[in-house]
């Protein structure tokens, strides 16, 4: 009963301490979820717009969708640093900003839909502003959240904020197909310019924080080398969310299927339930394990999408590869955190979630070349054993994290939360820790009294209940 009962108290205390964390974070998830809605409404209409109302091919499709990740991709250094020494709240603004700007741009290429060379040119500049603005709107958000609960919460600031994005982008695509199918891209191009004006709204009265500085800053190199091998596994399972998001749209008129958008939607309410349900386990049982289990889940549904006969399959396919991706990116993010150095998490993440910018930016155009070549089906086979290529680089950081260190000590007996709170180096300090332990217990079996000074002064005694697991 006793233990029942401790273990009753522990969950309600966890409990708590999550939901007010949640609590925390809900401003700058309420900022994100109507900044992504500017995404979210795109979606669905951009594919057709470039397709059907340009006459353009796949090839363009996937350029003009790749191009705000690639875009992306090369500011989010740019942006974690300026949301670093300017401030996040700065950050964010900057790229509200710059999402208005992209809609202004998206409406100035519609006079040129006689001249689809010159308006898809418009077009691309004005996807990769918006792939700064969003550069500049996570790196905010993302700092701006640790700030509020403590960097000890990483784990569920990426989880929460993830969640808003996505959410966002369930209700953005029905939205985007009514707006499209009612009054065309004009307004899509309208929406995207104003709704980043009216999150500026919400984005005033918060208060603003900065981000501690730091006097030693690492160098970028040491960052990649600490976490490019779980940026790998990230960037090859975000293969299959980019095939849903920009062909599935196209698979569905090409078969004659009703409902696109309800991939769309099905895709992103997946990933948001599975951040909800069970965003909590990359803290608790290891994020590559969870890592693991949720790649093969996402390869099933892009399987199921290759093999579908009809529009029920391809809605089951894309709901289970939301759910697989939902705990990919803090799974393989935990592992990608307990590598860097300690004060590089900042660095860290933006270098991390460079790879996913990464692989949907090169992802797109080589799928489409995929469709040109064998047909839109092919593109969720060429996905599949892609995103399976995921699973094996889980598999191998699996295999590695539970390699002994030089003392012994396993590196996985140290929990995912003491790593996440810590740094990349907690592990070492863990095993030094642990060193003195045994050295004491033999200074005490010795019988020597005078153990405790034998450390020096000002040296205090290692916390045991903190560097030992499940205690």
């Amino acid at each position: 009963m006793g233990r029942q009962s401790n273990d009753e108290a522990s969950w309600l205390f966890r409990a708590a301490g999550l939901g007010r964390s949640i609590a925390a974070l809900l401003p700058i998830m309420a900022v994100v979820f109507v900044a992504y809605l500017v995404i979210g409404l795109a979606m669905p209409a951009l594919p057709l717009h470039v397709h059907q109302g340009l006459g353009l091919g796949t090839f363009v499709v996937g350029l003009v969708a790749g191009s705000q990740f690639a875009a992306t991709l090369l500011s989010r250094i740019w942006a974690g640093h300026r949301a670093d020494t300017r401030g996040a709240k700065r950050a964010v603004v900057t790229g509200l900003l710059l999402a208005a700007l992209a809609g202004l741009l998206y409406l100035l290429s519609l006079p040129f839909l006689g001249a689809p060379l010159t308006s898809v040119t418009i077009l691309l500049l004005g996807r990769a502003v918006l792939g700064a603005a969003e550069s500049f709107i996570v790196a905010g958000a993302l700092v701006w959240g640790l700030a509020r609960v403590g960097s000890h919460n990483t784990g569920t600031v990426l989880a929460q904020v993830g969640t808003a994005m996505y959410v966002a982008y369930a209700i953005g695509a029905p939205a985007g197909t009514a707006l499209y199918a009612g009054y065309g891209f004009a307004a899509i191009a309208l929406a995207t310019a104003l709704l980043p004006l009216v999150t500026l709204l919400l984005v005033a009265p918060l208060r603003a924080v900065a981000a501690p500085a730091h006097t030693r800053p690492p160098t970028f190199a040491s960052v990649i080398s600490a976490v490019w091998v779980p940026g790998l596994g990230l960037a090859l399972s975000s293969v299959g969310f980019g095939a849903i998001t920009t062909f599935i749209v196209l698979l569905f008129a090409q078969q004659g299927w009703d409902q696109a958008w309800l991939a769309l939607t099905l895709l992103s309410v997946a990933f948001a339930g599975g951040r909800i349900a069970f965003g909590h386990l990359p803290d608790r049982i290891g994020g590559i394990a969870v890592a693991l289990v949720c790649v093969l889940i996402e390869a099933a549904g892009q399987a199921l999408i290759w093999l579908a006969s009809g529009s029920t399959l391809a809605f089951v396919g894309a709901a289970l590869s939301g759910l697989g991706y939902a705990l990919v990116y803090p799974g393989f993010g935990v592992e990608a955190v307990r590598r860097a150095p300690p004060a590089s998490r900042g660095l860290a993440m933006g270098t991390y979630t460079a790879f996913l910018d990464l692989a949907l930016g090169l992802a797109s155009p080589a799928l489409g070349l995929v469709a040109s070549g064998a047909g839109l089906g092919a593109v969720y086979l060429a996905s599949t054993l892609v995103v399976l290529g995921a699973a094996v680089v889980a598999l191998c950081l699996l295999v590695t994290s539970r390699m002994p260190h030089r003392d012994g000590t396993p590196v996985r007996a140290f929990t995912d939360r003491q790593i996440g709170a810590t740094g990349g180096r907690h592990e070492t300090r863990c095993a030094r820790s642990a060193a003195r332990r045994g050295m004491e217990a033999l200074r005490s079996l010795a019988a020597r009294p005078q153990h405790r000074d034998a450390r020096g002064p000002g040296r205090a005694q290692p916390d045991h209940r903190d560097a030992l697991p499940f205690t």
